[in-house]
């Protein structure tokens, strides 16, 4: 009897190890493989969106104008 309950125990820790690699290894897949044309078509792509939202924060920032330093006790002085 003792040697079973050994035996499923050994079993669980064995199987609760392999479930918990499994996502790791599944997050592993995509490197390494041949290079798609396609994927680098896309990227570049992504690369030129950012570019042209990155200039087009730049200009909003500079359309937005100085502010003013307040002095909330400035008559009162």
């Amino acid at each position: 009897m003792r040697t079973v309950v050994i035996a499923l125990a050994s079993i669980m820790a064995l199987a609760s190890i392999a479930l918990s690699s499994a996502p790791a290894c599944a997050q592993m897949r995509g490197k390494g493989g041949a290079k798609n044309p396609e994927s680098e078509q896309q990227a570049a792509e992504q690369k030129r969106k950012a570019a042209e939202a990155e200039k087009a924060y730049k200009a909003a920032l500079d359309k937005i104008p100085d502010k003013k330093k307040s002095d909330p006790w400035g008559s009162v002085r």
